[in-house]
């Protein structure tokens, strides 16, 4: 077991419990909108090829809406069991390098689109590959940022993941940094620097 069979397990688990059409933190998306995400990316690779690639962005929402239109309890059967059999990250280190922080922030996605939302206690494996891919997704996601950014945990850790002037540090939990990178707005945080820095930071279009 790792982070990703882990948070997949609990993703799947926690929108059993709050059903299809609760709030996500994805703008436009229910919770069937996020577990048809997940499960097309891992069944349909002719149409996962549009949540990066713009152009084929339309029959990418085309499938994504027919796994949505599922029975709940089937999409989330599907969600649970995993990747098709012939898809790479049926292995588990694959898996794991891959999906960890794909599901970790999509299960925050949902998690933290409920009203009285808290961050969960925190965990040494998870939180080591949080931080991990907080430092790689933030070196891509943070890549137009007008100030530098250092990103550092309250134990101490720090990565300076964009350089240039009037650097901001923005400090917290690593779930709650990978949360930042990936331009999520529901996240506890403190950020020091130079006060109009910090407002050209938040202002920034994040993610991938």
């Amino acid at each position: 077991m790792g982070v990703a069979s882990d948070e997949r397990q609990a993703l799947s688990a926690f929108l059993e419990e709050v059903g299809p059409d609760a709030p996500t933190l994805c703008e436009g998306w229910r919770t069937r909108d996020l577990a048809a995400h997940l499960v097309l990316r891992e069944h349909r690779p002719d149409a996962a090829v549009g949540i990066l690639v713009s152009p084929f962005a339309s029959y990418t929402r085309k499938v994504q809406d027919q796994y949505a239109a599922q029975p709940w309890s089937e999409l989330i059967a599907r969600l649970r069991s995993g990747p098709a059999k012939f898809w790479p990250t049926r292995l588990p280190g694959v898996d794991e390098a891959a999906n960890a922080g794909e599901f970790l922030v999509h299960h925050e996605d949902a998690r933290r689109g409920q009203p009285g939302w808290e961050p969960r206690p925190a965990d040494p494996v998870r939180d080591a590959r949080a931080w991990s891919s907080a430092r790689a997704v933030g070196k891509l996601s943070l890549r137009k940022s007008p100030v530098g950014v250092t990103l550092r945990t309250p134990d101490g850790q720090q990565a300076a993941v964009k350089s240039g002037p009037d650097t901001v540090t923005v400090v917290g939990g690593p779930v709650e940094l990978l949360l930042f990178v990936f331009g999520r707005d529901a996240v506890r945080l403190e950020f020091e620097g130079d006060p109009a820095a910090v407002d050209r930071l938040k202002a920034l279009k994040r993610g991938l």
